[in-house]
């Protein structure tokens, strides 16, 4: 639409306006008028025959205006609503009961997921828009979101998944009046065509093969019939939940948790000589050279740090998974660092923010951080193509039977 420049001329004129604020006014009126004719012409839709005209609707008429105060990004502004006898006129331009036309709501939805505090959030739309939000106010509009995070949570899953990573952080959040941790589990998925996505987060109360078979059996429940390779922490009663329920899934535990862990048992001073000699044994080019460098460890540090050796022992089966594949799919799954990038991610959008009151705060924010951190995961991991190779020779059968 071109505006005639002259006839805009002559409205400011008319409307003396000289500064920025003569301005914003100007633009609230007109805005106000707009609007206002807007509703005339729905209205008319709605009742079949023009202002002044004879009525020809069946039993329904103009009755009149009301009044409506609405939040605008020139100001607040008061709009002339008109009405029908019926009640039956339901206005599309500015809908019954909504009370904000300036965008705030999504702003303010924006930059709680950015993690500014609700008092932050109302001082900064003070600060630019002139509105009065409280903080109560900033948590209703955020509420809001709450029910499209409980359906994300609840939406279909695909129905093979290539390699799913699951691990967790820690946050603070208030419980029966104290401030406690609680871990938040991710489940992160990649899909046969190698994109990532969130596939849900999960509150645990405890670790125990019980909780971790809810969590499967819901991944089933949504979809989900098979995983070919699941990257996991040494997770207490993880390994029994994934044998449960995906029963030819292969499990790969985190080398780097596995090196963490062991390290806890040596002084700094050692750590470096350590570390380097464990090396030998996660970089090896076969799990036979691997076992071999592990003997090799066993013999020169089980007198100091017997634990060390027999933990990597016990754990053994799963941690050796990656042994058998090519260095691109090994590089991808012996860590967890995909779900440790996304934990970067969500910390910086939770790092302002001290200890969540209530669940559904926490909840609020990490679905809005997860859809953020999404929209950058455009690209299929680095590779793809000499991965899925590697998958399709190992899980013909079952890529063929799920995944056209």
């Amino acid at each position: 639409m071109k505006l005639d420049k002259d006839k805009l001329k002559e409205l400011l004129a008319e409307s003396d306006v000289k500064t920025t604020e003569d301005l914003q006014v100007f633009m609230r009126d007109m805005m106000k008028e707009v609007i206002e004719t807007l509703y005339e012409g729905e209205l008319e839709a709605h009742l079949g025959y023009k202002k002044h005209e004879p009525n020809v609707s069946d039993g329904n008429s103009r009755n009149g205006r009301s009044s409506k105060k609405v939040q605008s990004q020139m100001g607040e502004m008061e709009l002339e609503v008109p009405r029908d006898r019926l009640s039956t006129f339901s206005p599309e331009i500015v809908k019954k009961r909504q009370t904000d036309i300036s965008g705030i709501e999504a702003k303010v939805i924006s930059m709680y997921a950015k993690g500014m505090s609700n008092r932050d959030i109302k001082e900064h739309i003070f600060d630019i828009y002139g509105h009065e939000l409280s903080p109560e106010t900033v948590s209703v509009i955020t509420d809001k979101i709450l029910p499209q995070a409980k359906e994300w949570q609840n939406r279909a899953l695909e129905e093979i998944y290539a390699i799913v990573f699951m691990d967790g952080m820690v946050l603070k959040m208030r419980v029966d009046g104290a401030v406690r941790n609680v871990t938040i589990y991710f489940v992160i998925g990649i899909s046969m065509e190698g994109h990532k996505s969130c596939l849900g987060l999960y509150l645990a109360e405890t670790e125990s093969a019980k909780y971790w078979l809810t969590v499967m059996n819901e991944l089933k429940n949504r979809g989900v019939q098979d995983i070919l390779i699941f990257a996991v922490d040494n997770l207490k009663g993880i390994s029994e939940a994934i044998t449960a329920a995906f029963p030819q899934s292969e499990i790969q535990k985190c080398v780097v948790h596995q090196i963490r862990n062991s390290l806890r048992f040596v002084p700094w001073k050692e750590r470096k000589t350590v570390a380097a000699d464990l090396k030998k044994i996660y970089a090896a080019a076969t799990e036979e050279q691997a076992r071999a460098e592990l003997d090799a460890f066993a013999e020169k540090w089980d007198s100091k740090y017997p634990n060390i050796s027999k933990s990597w022992r016990n754990n053994w089966t799963e941690l050796s998974t990656y042994f058998k594949y090519s260095k691109e799919l090994r590089k991808l799954i012996y860590t967890t660092n995909p779900v440790e990038s996304f934990h970067s991610a969500i910390r910086k959008s939770t790092k302002g923010k001290g200890a969540f009151p209530t669940e559904d705060s926490l909840v609020k924010l990490l679905y809005l951080a997860i859809l953020g951190i999404e929209k950058k995961w455009t690209m299929p991991i680095r590779d793809w193509g000499v991965i899925y190779s590697q998958l399709y020779i190992n899980y013909e059968d079952r890529i063929t039977t799920l995944h056209s």
